[in-house]
């Protein structure tokens, strides 16, 4: 369920650019530092949010520089890193090395089976330095995937796991009894907006492959702007709990990808099925 915590770059002011990429090119330069190159190669945008945040909330040492890499070998770009970007970096690989795992046993992807055992010792490592982040993250994956095997119709079941799951990312300092909570609350509220919209962009293939899909009963007979209700809704209710967060530093980057970023797959996924009806539609 990654690429739905990302920008819209066009609404982005040229610094507001910059430092974003800034962010997201640290976090790359950190996966190679604490994991190797190849981990690289699991890097998505929404771990950025996670440390424009975090660095926001806990005004971590910035480190910064600028330099060549193989993605980007013909000029320098700048990066920017902290003690959150390091966390950041660990998280994105337990989440990589858990969503391989996922195909595997959904799928049963040999390519995603020898990804997870490439990535074993790196995430054991993880375990090591989060041992209860990681057990509650393997719990929540073991719930969610039960209530996708019995086929629950309910989805705020399957939204309110995730929810859980995803309130556990953003909780960096656990012993902080007075951000902790309500950064936990905005993971919640992300997770549900985000379970629910990957529920809805993937509910007409689900259908038509007779997969589950835990919208399947809910959307019967609902129109697309119905749904898009319940996703203003659920985005709305996790801006809510953002905008009571002491947030300086990022602030308008932040809001870009709350307020537009997240609809960019949703957008895209509408516009495609605008150009097919069309094309369907031509003599």
């Amino acid at each position: 369920m990654f690429g739905y915590v990302i920008a819209n770059p066009d609404s982005l002011s040229p610094e507001e650019l910059a430092r974003y990429k800034s962010c997201y090119c640290g976090l790359c330069r950190t996966l190679k530092e604490r994991h190797g190159s190849l981990s690289r190669l699991t890097l998505t945008y929404d771990m950025t949010f996670l440390v424009l945040l975090l660095e926001s909330m806990y005004e971590p040492e910035l480190r910064q520089g600028s330099e060549r890499c193989a993605a980007h070998p013909l000029h320098e770009h700048g990066w920017s890193a902290s003690a959150v970007t390091e966390y950041a970096a660990d998280i994105n690989l337990v989440l990589a090395y858990q969503n391989c795992l996922d195909d595997w046993r959904d799928e049963r992807r040999l390519l995603s089976r020898a990804e997870a055992a490439m990535m074993r010792a790196q995430y054991e490592r993880c375990r090591e330095a989060y041992p209860e982040k990681c057990a509650f993250i393997e719990a929540r994956l073991a719930e969610l995937a039960g209530i996708e095997s019995r086929g629950e119709t309910d989805p705020d079941a399957g939204a309110k796991c995730f929810g859980a799951l995803m309130g556990e990312l953003f909780v960096y300092e656990p012993a902080d009894a007075l951000w902790s909570p309500r950064l936990r609350v905005f993971g919640e509220e992300l997770g549900e907006f985000i379970y629910i919209m990957d529920a809805v962009l993937d509910l007409e293939q689900d259908r038509a492959k007779g997969r589950y899909n835990p919208l399947a009963a809910f959307a019967e007979g609902k129109g697309e702007a119905e749904l898009r209700a319940v996703l203003t809704m659920l985005i709305g209710e996790c801006a809510e709990v953002f905008e009571r967060l002491p947030v300086v530093q990022d602030a308008g980057i932040m809001r870009n990808i709350l307020y537009s970023g997240v609809w960019t797959r949703y957008n895209a996924a509408l516009a495609a099925k605008a150009r097919k009806g069309e094309k369907a539609g031509e003599p």
